[in-house]
């Protein structure tokens, strides 16, 4: 089983993103699937976070994927919800329906069971900014609420990484 984050490291990490967004003038924005929120959540836990989130929204369902993102509904019928091009929509979807500047997505499997052939531990992450889209792969071990927490981290992780002004686009 993987440990979770320290919550003051997740809250440090949330400031960051939220300091480094407002920093450049950026908004934020997620969709969520396993997660349901969590990310969104956790940003708005820090003082100010209004400044850059504009919203989010929690797609437990395909259907809610597909009439609310924009997620391709052939692509949820053959690749099912957990697939990393379905994330990519998922944050293109949240950036435009939200209008940011930038989004994170999350879809995955936090447990007990598999879904969709994907075993637990698989996680999807979307990104979806004015400079292109993308999603990264990850495979985490733990229980559900272990799983979930490690998405969220990685989750701002990855907005984070955008954010910094290396200018980092993977």
């Amino acid at each position: 089983m993987t440990p979770p984050p320290d919550p003051l490291e997740l809250q440090a990490l949330a400031g960051t993103v939220v300091a480094a967004a407002k920093a450049s003038g950026l908004t934020l924005a997620t969709a969520e699937s396993l997660t349901a929120g969590m990310i969104a959540a956790t940003l708005a836990e820090v003082p100010g976070a209004s400044a850059a989130l504009t919203g989010g929204i929690v797609s437990y369902s395909s259907a809610v994927k597909a009439s609310v993102l924009g997620v391709e509904p052939k692509l949820l019928e053959e690749a099912g919800s957990v697939d990393g091009e379905v994330a990519r929509q998922m944050a293109l979807g949240a950036r435009r329906v939200c209008g940011s500047d930038m989004a994170v997505s999350a879809t995955g499997v936090a447990g007990p069971d598999a879904h969709d052939g994907k075993p637990v531990g698989t996680v999807f992450l979307g990104w979806a900014s004015a400079s292109g889209s993308g999603f990264t792969e990850h495979h985490f071990t733990g229980d559900r609420a272990q799983i979930r927490v490690l998405s969220t981290v990685c989750a701002l992780e990855l907005l984070s990484s955008h954010l910094a002004p290396s200018g980092h686009t993977a």
